[in-house]
């Protein structure tokens, strides 16, 4: 592991390991944290540009960087979780080192985030509205990214108080980091390899969810290899954008025996 990537760690046993999204930071997963250590060792990780995270002044900002320097932070073995932009992570660090994972779970995720006449995803004009609206004020648009992750959820006003007030208590990523996010959001494709994905894999989606829709769920099971593992598959029925947020009971009832059944011996 390095060091240069922050961390909170609680529990004992197998290290559970959880990515964040695009924006935010280590804070978003506190209403499982409790819940999943009773399952592990859990590992919060601020991404490297993110929260108490520097991006190293050396490394140009690239996902194959971002990949790299996450990887590179993780325990030798782990149950990894992705959120979002995190997923996208996750995911290419399955594909890239499957022996260091005994699972990976994606949430509100896709291997491709843009909408094709093919592919369902975010619009293009919005991740193009919200690059351009960074350099003007990034703070007042990474809000507005937080209410369009929110939108549909039954407690939707409640949810993003809530996420502003663990996001606005680290550093901000710069508008550097946040625009190599969109960038990424708006350009990394994961789908031709999919098929070698070689470890157990849990994706949950939120019915609600306006930004990776529902429907990406059968088209992702295609590109997947047949196995059983690979398709565990859980749709959060009153929830967007972060089902671990609007639903966190109905979350950890899907995620438990999924990470128990792939618990390492």
């Amino acid at each position: 592991m390095v060091d240069s990537v922050w961390r909170a760690v609680r529990g004992t046993g197998t290290d559970i390991v959880v990515l964040h999204g695009w924006g935010l930071n280590a804070n978003i997963w506190t209403p499982i944290v409790a819940d999943l250590a009773k399952l592990g060792r859990v590992h919060r990780l601020d991404l490297p540009g993110y929260g108490e995270s520097p991006w190293p002044a050396d490394r140009e900002l690239t996902f194959a960087n971002l990949c790299e320097l996450t990887l590179a932070a993780l325990p030798s073995h782990c149950h990894l979780i992705g959120w979002s932009l995190g997923g996208l992570v996750a995911s290419q660090i399955g594909l890239q080192a499957p022996e260091r994972l005994h699972s990976l779970t994606t949430v509100a995720s896709s291997p491709y985030f843009p909408a094709t006449p093919e592919w369902p995803g975010i619009e293009p004009h919005i991740l193009h509205t919200f690059a351009k609206q960074l350099s003007k004020d990034f703070k007042r648009t990474v809000e507005r990214f937080l209410a369009l992750q929110s939108l549909g959820a039954p407690h939707a006003k409640e949810d993003i108080k809530q996420i502003k007030a663990w996001l606005f208590a680290k550093p901000m990523a710069t508008p550097a980091v946040l625009d190599a996010g969109l960038d990424m959001l708006a350009s990394v494709d994961l789908r031709p390899q999919l098929a070698q994905l070689a470890v157990p894999l849990l994706r949950v989606y939120g019915k609600l969810d306006a930004l990776v829709p529902a429907a990406v769920a059968d088209h992702v099971s295609q590109l997947l290899p047949s196995t059983a593992s690979a398709q565990h598959q859980y749709l959060a029925p009153r929830c967007s954008h972060a089902p671990f947020i609007s639903d966190p009971s109905g979350f950890m009832a899907a995620l438990q025996p999924f990470l128990q059944q792939y618990a390492p011996s």
